[in-house]
Parts: C-alpha cells; sequence; structure tokens
C-alpha cells in the first residue's frame, strides 16, 4: 500500500509528519480522524484534521490542518 508523509498543524500532533495511506486515486484522504482511547479521567475522544492545499513557489503540497470544532 502507497502512502505520502503529511505534516500535521494544530492541536496535539503539530510538528509531525505521519505517513498517510493513499485513496484508490492516490491522493490522501479529505479528513484523517485520530481516535484518542480514555485515559484517567479524560474520556474517549476522535481528533478530527481536514485536509488543505499548501503552495511553495511553483509546487504544491497537501497537509492536515486540526479541526477544533469538529474534533470531539
Amino acid at each position: 500500500m502507497k502512502s505520502a508523509d503529511t505534516e500535521f498543524v494544530g492541536g496535539p500532533l503539530d510538528g509531525k509528519v505521519l505517513p498517510i495511506p493513499l485513496g484508490p486515486m492516490l491522493g490522501v484522504p479529505k479528513k484523517y480522524k485520530v481516535p484518542v482511547p480514555a485515559h484517567g479521567d479524560s474520556p474517549a475522544r476522535t481528533l478530527v484534521y481536514v485536509r488543505t492545499k499548501q503552495v511553495r513557489g511553483l509546487s504544491w503540497f497537501w497537509r492536515y490542518e486540526y479541526d477544533e470544532a469538529a474534533s470531539g
């Protein structure tokens, strides 16, 4: 299975670059959900990151930005 190293911005994964499995059209998913299990007094929750297009010079790439409103 192919993957792409993708940068995460904001939230608990800020600054991380993780390999994300590519879909059937060889692109990363529009949303990436990270389940976080319950720990101590903290309930289980899901972190939601949304794909955004970033441009550097003449090239572009995908990255994920934290969506606090959708996370819960």
